[in-house]
């Protein structure tokens, strides 16, 4: 990016850029994608984007429910340093509070998948937490499942750890309040989902302290932090269709030892998982994807929870 080039992020995640203002941070999204806590060599065209203004259209939904980090998506009310680049961030970038960030990965299951698949067929427990029997692969479970995870470092793996290893680290009011946030955020974006046309499986999410307030942060309910499927196509008892990286995973899985760098994506899988993000983006929002241009706010806004509730659900 030659924004990057041009000013030095403070800090660079596997998929963010983010420049540190002071009280507050710029987050730009770019279009690198990882998979299995690795940073691949490829580019997912317009990635970025929809992983930033999904996390907006959520954002803007919860606002009467849950405060969040999200102040801006438009550019021309960016610091004047990063005017000459508002051409190539725009869309994919916010401005945000800046929150003392909590490190743990708010992971949230509501079906039978992924890693807790073999777990569940041994021990019958998700996360170590006891399940109904019966479950197959990629069932409903009764109620959605607290699996939070340690936020490593870029490069390392992320580990699981118990709400009662969360209450050591945070204490027991922060670690309870975002278990539960967590749990009722996914309840609530899984039912606008569904009506949609999508179930999202599962999730993880981040919270940080912000004056005192414990807010929503990072990115929230995109593909890249969540299992969307096709609702007119599930059926349990195997692996489903996905809309998010999955079909990134299955390929390295089926190409790669998993030895050494990561290899170069064939163009039909990074063809394939674009046009995924783009029509989760477009099921959800019921908006036509169209990438933003400087100076325009996203079209998402026009949702809100009480309009929803009210009127669609």
């Amino acid at each position: 990016m030659l924004l990057a080039e041009a000013i030095k992020p403070d800090y660079q995640g596997k998929v963010r850029d983010i420049y540190d203002l002071g009280d507050k941070l710029l987050l730009v999204a770019s279009d690198r994608i990882s998979a299995f806590d690795y940073i691949l060599p490829d580019v997912i065209p317009y990635k970025g984007e929809i992983l930033t203004r999904i996390s907006i259209f959520w954002f803007d939904f919860f606002k009467e429910l849950k405060e969040s980090h999200f102040l801006t998506a438009n550019t021309g009310e960016y610091p004047e340093q990063f005017q000459p680049f508002a051409e190539e961030i725009a869309g994919r970038s916010m401005l945000v509070k800046k929150a003392e960030m909590f490190p743990v990965e708010c992971i949230v299951r509501g079906y039978l998948s992924g890693s807790v698949v073999e777990e569940y067929k041994e021990k019958g427990t998700v996360g170590g937490v006891e399940v109904e029997t019966g479950l197959v692969e990629s069932s409903r479970m009764e109620w959605p499942i607290y699996t939070p995870t340690t936020k490593a470092p870029v490069g390392e793996h992320d580990m699981p750890i118990s709400l009662d290893e969360t209450i050591e680290m945070l204490g027991g009011p922060i670690a309870r309040g975002i278990c539960a946030d967590s749990i009722s955020a996914y309840e609530i974006g899984r039912d606008l989902a569904w009506l949609r046309g999508l179930i999202i499986a599962d999730t993880k999410m981040e919270f940080g302290l912000y004056e005192g307030r414990i807010i929503l942060a990072d990115e929230f309910l995109t593909p890249d932090s969540s299992r969307f499927w096709p609702k007119d196509e599930y059926e349990p008892g195997h692996g489903q269709k996905s809309f998010d990286k999955q079909i990134v995973r299955d390929w390295l899985k089926a190409n790669w030892d998993f030895t050494g760098e990561p290899p170069c994506l064939p163009e039909e899988i990074i063809k394939s998982t674009s046009e995924r993000y783009i029509e989760v983006y477009q099921l959800l929002t019921k908006q036509e994807f169209k990438p933003m241009k400087a100076g325009e706010s996203p079209s998402e806004y026009s949702l809100s929870f009480k309009d929803w509730f009210q009127n669609e659900k």
